[in-house]
């Protein structure tokens, strides 16, 4: 035996341990993954030996090599056997590979149960620490179950370190197994008041993570956590128990008038800034709470907001983000006090860090008003040029948009100038992502506001003309789309529409949808102004408005877009009409030959319309009357489907697609040349031939030079080096010595200012504040002559009230009204319930929702026979039995300490009054019912029995039903007395809320 172990000392002495891993791996760079595979050979062949020393070895470099990335599941058997060793050493590694390498869902966790168990009754208090620890990362549902009486046990340990371990790993079983919470709660809540700090702050963490799904349940509890926040030293457990206050407030907000002061307290004498922060936001929640029932909190808002200005300024990158995020919160409820810091919040747009320059853009939008909101943008147009980065310079273009239509534009009193603002924006950002939101807006705006309609139409015939097409990838050519419907649907309200109807004509690289509404909204363009000539018996002017849309129109017509083609194949066919009618009418004869030659027909004097075709113009013209009003954006959905109607079900027979067909038998509509024609046959053995239209050489020519004149106007063509004269040799290479130079002479700096349209709206803004501000002077000294009069009689409150609204009074009146009426099917109502967000199935705290007021419906069986039930569960619930049983109601010196008795008030003891006399009305009301019904039944009985002629048999059998009746009724009261009896079980467990309402 002896020389057994010292053979096996001496073979131990060349085996490697993980240091010699590392250096090995290290030392092996170039053929790491060779190295590390022999490694592997080594380690299962120590694996395979007796000795748990040299297992245990073998572990802690498979768990290294896990670390790298390696699957070491394999070894999951020898990882237990570690996990089992009675040396510590040992023990510790196992448990750390275990920790690593084992998840919830793995399978032989059902080998470690009584492991665990023996692990946590260990008499050495580090064999139950390191199994608590290893435990926490892979415990599973059965584990839960099964183990929770057992780490129950060590939360009443003798040792601070076990107890503060258990308290910590019941927080892991809730979340695995959450029937443990109500048998758990009591213990839980008895390590509050544990002498040991780490075992308090350990408790506080696991509740402060409970409150997080349903606070209620720790109502109860706000006295101790008071307690243990005027007394507490540790910064750690004060942000804790401050963050679960946050979220107490909101249930009892009598409860906030008591943690105003010592949060102050808190905020004046804090030198943490992780403490000032949650203090604050907590603040921020209990004034929130209590805004209706304390008034006087400003002097709480403005040390707030000055010592977030503090964390704004600091030089922190992650406490400047922090103070912008709380004060955003403090904006939502107080947007006066946060807009005084508007200076400090631009200056954030310029901060190298993105996050807190998007942060900042966050803050801008709750602070604009109807003053400041044309300064905002102008500062954020100035930022938006001087800005790097195109992510970036997006998120400006989309929040200055947000921040100008927010609320159907509330703030925007001049829509003219914000017009000017969305062209700017274009023009800016040529190559954004969110051409199609810059679109909808100008959309929104032409079609709600029709007194800026007329200069909506002028701005965007002139983008029309002036837009140059951007990248493929960008998506800015979409205003493209929003300008084109603009100018046709409201073309009377064009001062040149002759010259917008060329624009349109005119052929562009843009994609298909926007080419079909060029080519649409010419057509409307067109019939607005043959309707004036019609008005002005003009002929001349049609002819001329017809040739021009049969020169425009071909173009379109061999798109390679499917709608493009049929909107302008319509157009064309309809012009032609009208052109053959004008034709047929001036010559006298219809012919054929008189409708194609007669393109120019000249007539003595000024010919009028002929009625024909002034009845076909009225009836072209009768297709694009009538107004369009906005569609709310959930009208497709609210409507109704009709009965009967299957959206997913085939409207013909789908066809049937034979295998035989091969890819040359494919058709395809534009892959033919010219000339070339192609047949196919439909189902029903129709034979349909295509070919592609020849077009004239004047057409030819005429497209050519169309494609040259875009090929100039794109910046994006290369264009072929022009041959350079001999008067310009002074440009060549060699003669770049005898180019002049002169010398500017600057008396004062060059400075450059970018100028902007939408300044001008700016400017007259100030100077019609400042001449208002004039006039009104001598009434202000009126008006505060008045407040002072007024603030010895009603207090300074109300001075403050009044101040307040004379300055919402000085906000300039919008100029322009918007339309809010909304397109939306019958019958429907405007809400958004149907976008409520479904709760999230991937919570981990999802099953912590958990009642604690709520009875447990096998109370009762359980207190009949606890023993059986606790010799079922584990002692689970026997000891959740036997502490209820043993526990006494809470006494009223633990709730004076916040004075939280005020939760039960007079009024609330009179609704449980009433409701108890509800209830036993309710009882009575039932037990007559069943009188009533067992009288019935005693009365066909009696008949029943009078008809067989058995009176005494009658009479016996009345008797029984009386004795069953008193029976039932004395039950029914019974039920009615449980529940008060459940009730007050429930506030002796110390569960129950003292505010909330016994039913």
């Amino acid at each position: 035996m002896a020389l057994k172990k010292v053979k096996g000392n001496f073979e131990r002495m060349f085996d490697k341990n993980l240091t010699d891993l590392v250096r090995g791996i290290r030392n092996n760079k170039d053929n790491e993954a060779k190295y590390i595979a022999q490694c592997m050979e080594e380690i299962k062949q120590e694996l395979r030996q007796d000795n748990v020393n040299v297992k245990a070895n073998a572990v802690a470099k498979l768990t290294y090599l896990q670390m790298c990335g390696y699957d070491i599941s394999w070894a999951g058997f020898n990882i237990i056997e570690v996990m089992s060793s009675n040396r510590f050493t040992c023990k510790r590694i196992g448990y750390l590979a275990a920790s690593q390498c084992f998840h919830p869902d793995s399978e032989l966790l059902m080998l470690t149960t009584n492991m665990v168990r023996k692990d946590l009754s260990s008499t050495n208090q580090y064999d139950a620490g390191v199994t608590l620890s290893g435990l926490s990362c892979f415990i599973s549902t059965d584990l839960s179950r099964d183990l929770a009486n057992d780490i129950m046990t060590l939360m009443s340990s003798t040792r601070p370190y076990l107890r503060m371990k258990a308290v910590l790993m019941m927080y892991k079983v809730f979340l695995r197994y959450p029937e443990a919470l109500r048998p758990a709660f009591p213990k839980l809540k008895e390590k509050l008041e544990d002498p040991d700090p780490g075992v308090q702050s350990a408790a506080v963490n696991v509740i402060c993570e409970l409150a997080r799904k349903n606070p209620k349940n720790y109502l109860s509890l706000a006295p101790i956590f008071f307690k243990l926040m005027t007394t507490s030293t540790n910064n750690w457990m004060l942000i804790k128990i401050i963050k679960l206050f946050g979220a107490l407030t909101p249930l009892e907000p009598r409860l906030g008038k008591k943690l105003i002061e010592p949060l102050t307290n808190l905020i004046h004498s804090t030198s943490a800034m992780s403490l000032l922060y949650e203090c604050i936001n907590t603040v921020i929640a209990v004034l929130i709470s209590i805004s209706s029932g304390m008034p006087n909190h400003s002097a709480s808002i403005q040390l707030c907001v000055q010592k977030l200005r503090i964390l704004i300024e600091d030089s922190d990158q992650n406490l400047k983000y922090l103070g912008l995020l709380a004060m955003s919160k403090i904006l939502k409820t107080h947007p006066k006090s946060v807009q005084t810091h508007k200076d400090l919040i631009l200056a954030c747009l310029d901060d190298k860090d993105e996050s807190i320059r998007l942060r900042a853009l966050d803050l801008l939008y709750g602070m604009v008003s109807k003053k400041n909101l044309m300064e905002i943008v102008r500062r954020l147009l100035g930022h938006m040029e001087r800005a790097e980065g195109s992510a970036y310079r997006d998120e400006l273009l989309f929040k200055v948009i947000e921040i100008c239509s927010q609320g159907s534009y509330q703030y925007v009193t001049n829509f003219e100038w914000y017009l000017t603002v969305l062209v700017e924006l274009i023009q800016l950002e040529s190559g954004s992502k969110h051409g199609k939101v810059i679109a909808t807006q100008l959309l929104d705006v032409a079609i709600r506001v029709q007194a800026v309609r007329t200069f909506a139409v002028n701005e965007m015939s002139t983008l029309l003309a002036s837009y140059p097409i951007a990248a493929q990838n960008s998506t800015m050519h979409e205003v493209l789309y929003a300008a084109a419907w603009i100018v046709g649907e409201f073309g009377s309200c064009l001062d040149n529409p002759e010259q917008t109807l060329n624009i349109l004509l005119q052929p562009r690289q843009v994609p298909g949808h926007i080419q079909a509404v060029y080519v649409q909204n010419a057509t409307k363009l067109f019939a607005n102004l043959a309707h004036d000539c019609l008005e002005e018996d003009n002929l001349a002017d049609v002819r001329k408005y017809c040739d021009q849309l049969l020169d425009g129109l071909p173009v379109y017509l061999s798109s390679g877009d499917i709608e493009v083609q049929e909107r302008a194949s319509s157009a064309f066919m309809t012009v032609q009409m009208l052109k053959a009618r004008l034709a047929a009418t001036t010559t006298g004869d219809g012919t054929a030959a008189d409708i194609l030659d007669d393109v120019d027909v000249v007539v003595l004097g000024k010919p009028s319309i002929p009625p024909e075709v002034a009845a076909l113009i009225r009836e072209i013209r009768e297709l694009f009357v009538g107004d369009l009003n906005p569609v709310a954006p959930k009208a497709q959905r609210k409507v109704q489907l009709p009965e009967g109607l299957d959206l997913d079900e085939w409207i013909n027979t789908p066809p049937q697609v034979s295998s035989e067909s091969s890819d040359e038998e494919k058709f395809s509509l534009f892959g033919h040349g010219v000339g070339e024609d192609r047949g196919e046959t439909t189902n029903g053995g129709e034979h349909r031939r295509y070919r592609q239209v020849e077009q004239t050489p004047e057409e030819m020519e005429r497209l050519r030079e169309a494609r040259i004149l875009e090929q100039t106007n794109n910046p994006n063509y290369l264009k072929p080096a022009k041959k350079k004269s001999s008067s310009q040799d002074y440009q060549n290479a060699e003669n770049y010595d005898e180019i002049p130079i002169a010398e500017i002479a600057l008396e004062v700096p060059l400075q450059i200012h970018s100028t902007k349209r939408s300044d001008k709206y700016l400017v007259a803004q100030q100077k019609s504040s400042s001449s208002s501000k004039a006039a009104g002077g001598a009434h202000s000294k009126k008006a505060s002559k008045k407040s002072k009069r007024h603030s010895k009689k009603s207090g300074s409150s109300k001075q403050q009230r009044y101040s307040e609204s004379d300055s919402d009074s000085d906000d300039p009146k919008p100029l322009h009204v918007v339309n809010t009426v909304v397109e939306l099917p019958e019958g429907a109502i405007l809400s958004d319930t149907e976008d409520k967000n479904a709760e999230d199935l991937d919570d981990p705290h999802r099953a912590l929702d958990i009642d604690l007021d709520a009875p447990i419906e096998d109370h009762r069986p359980a207190q009949r026979n606890s023993s059986s039930k606790a010799s079922r569960t584990g002692g689970l619930l026997g000891e959740h039995l036997s502490a209820k049983a043993a526990s006494a109601p809470p006494t009223s010196n633990d709730i004076v300490a916040i004075d939280a008795e005020e939760a039960g008030s007079k009024s609330q003891r009179h609704r449980h009054k009433k409701d108890r006399k509800k209830s036993k009305k309710e009882d009575k009301k039932q037990d007559l019912l069943e009188v009533e019904q067992e009288d019935k039944k005693k009365r066909r009985k009696k008949t029943k029995l009078a008809g067989e002629g058995g009176e005494a048999s009658n009479g016996g059998g009345e008797a029984e039903a009386r004795q069953k009746q008193k029976k039932n009724k004395k039950e029914k009261l019974s039920k009615s007395e449980q529940k008060k009896l459940m009730s007050g079980y429930e506030e002796a467990l110390g569960i129950s809320t003292p505010s909330k309402e016994v039913i």
